[in-house]
């Protein structure tokens, strides 16, 4: 296999108070240059400044990235801690209204609030990112046309976004129902060859719309800048374990896929619209719920599309040296993804007396409890 199959791995957090449990709105001067001193150039702003973004360097095994992540995640943490703020690991914040928040200083995002307005002016949500190195640009949308079907999958293990501003959505992710207030978002279509995506691209640049594929906001894309293909569909995980878990699936159905390859086989190329509707299930139930099998054209409950999952990738997340992490998703499913423990302790919280605002305040808690898992 020519491929290396390479991993790089970007998380998006949210800085709260510890006392308040408010997103900090505007942190401390000085504290992206301390994170900066500590761990480089992989820690950057985001569009709005209670957020931060890290990501790894070129990884050759799930165990590589999951040592850089918890080296950034602690070091963020401690820096946080000293200026009197924490570290949350989740993609929405219980209660604090997006309204309250401010931008980042400078020309990059001064053009982002210009070009999309109010629909950028809500993300006060975070995601994470997975990268698999895909040297051969053909493979990159080989795979994306297949691995569309499985995103669905991998978002319900990640789902860390069931309230928003003081509300139950009614939903484990209701990140992507804000994200995808934002232009060239969702599943792609089935593209043809990497010439064509180019094509498309092109088509749109062209145009003065946007100035390049960075731009297309896919939930997963040939990255702009990288020989990757990056998967963007997941919520950020709150423990760093599942986190590991999805990349471990990702990098190991890219090698399944790739071996269908060699066999001159594929998986089915399913249309955009059947796979959007197993991402709203996903999205709506997570691990809770059931997906649709498109083969047998039935609903199945997701703990037996997982099993089936686990079994088909296994010999490629052995050979990968990442089974463990792969059958960790097994303890995701008992235990539940990050949005189920949010709503588990909200609703103890209330059942135990405490008033709305308080059992928030434990959830937000506990995010800050889990993000430090395993560091």
């Amino acid at each position: 296999m020519v491929d290396k199959l390479t991993l790089g791995v970007e998380e998006e957090y949210l800085l709260v108070n510890p006392v308040t449990r408010n997103v900090m709105g505007n942190p401390p001067k000085g504290f992206f240059k301390a994170c900066k001193a500590a761990i480089g150039e992989r820690v950057t702003p985001e569009f709005l400044r209670c957020q931060i973004e890290i990501a790894t360097d070129i990884c050759d095994t799930v165990a590589d990235a999951k040592d850089q992540i918890a080296n950034m995640r602690g070091e963020i943490s401690r820096i946080a801690e000293d200026m009197g703020m924490a570290l949350m690991a989740a993609s929405t914040h219980p209660f604090t209204p997006w309204k309250r928040q401010r931008p980042t200083e400078g020309e990059r995002y001064e053009q982002l609030d210009n070009d999309m307005q109010g629909a950028i002016r809500r993300m006060m949500i975070c995601g994470m990112h997975v990268h698999v190195g895909l040297e051969n640009p053909e493979h990159r949308i080989d795979v994306q046309n297949q691995i569309r079907y499985f995103l669905p999958h991998m978002l319900a293990l990640t789902t860390s976004s069931p309230f928003w501003e003081s509300q139950p959505m009614g939903m484990k992710s209701y990140r992507l129902s804000v994200f995808d207030g934002m232009p060239r978002t969702g599943i792609p279509e089935a593209i043809d060859s990497f010439a064509e995506y180019q094509r498309l691209i092109d088509a749109i640049v062209m145009t003065g719309a946007i100035e390049d594929s960075s731009k297309i906001w896919w939930d997963i894309r040939p990255s702009a800048k990288f020989p990757t293909l990056e998967m963007r569909v997941c919520d950020v995980c709150t423990r760093l374990d599942d986190a590991m878990t999805v990349t471990a699936i990702y990098q190991s159905l890219t090698r399944r896929l790739l071996r269908l390859k060699e066999d001159n086989m594929k998986w089915r190329v399913y249309p955009a619209f059947l796979i959007s509707e197993n991402r709203w299930m996903a999205q709506r139930h997570g691990v809770t719920g059931d997906l649709i099998d498109f083969g047998s054209g039935k609903a199945v409950p997701y703990s037996e599309i997982l099993e089936e999952l686990i079994a088909w990738i296994s010999e490629d997340a052995d050979a990968l040296g990442c089974l463990t992490e792969v059958e960790n998703a097994r303890n995701i499913l008992e235990r539940g993804s990050s949005a189920c423990r949010q709503l588990a302790t909200y609703e103890q919280a209330r059942t135990a007396g405490l008033r709305k605002r308080d059992a928030f305040n434990a959830v937000v808690d506990m995010l800050v409890a889990e993000t430090k898992m395993g560091f």
